[in-house]
């Protein structure tokens, strides 16, 4: 979502963030995804994580415990 940057970049003083998560069984996939990033001149800042088996299970208890908070529809 749209946030306040903690200090300014380009002259932009905010910024959407946006979190990918995925699996890739080819080696390049992210090699791949961060030329692109690279290129396109919206993409202020990027930062590319490999996650390990402890942030794989830390991430679905976030993602489970989310799911329980969203209110349900009448």
């Amino acid at each position: 979502g749209l946030k306040k940057l903690a200090y300014p970049i380009q002259k932009k003083s905010t910024g959407f963030y946006f979190l990918f998560e995925f699996e890739a069984e080819k080696n390049n996939v992210v090699a791949d995804m961060e030329l692109l990033m690279k290129r396109d001149e919206r993409v202020l800042r990027f930062l590319t994580v490999k996650m390990d088996a402890d942030h794989l299970a830390y991430a679905e208890s976030r993602r489970n415990k989310s799911k329980k908070a969203e209110p349900t529809e009448a």
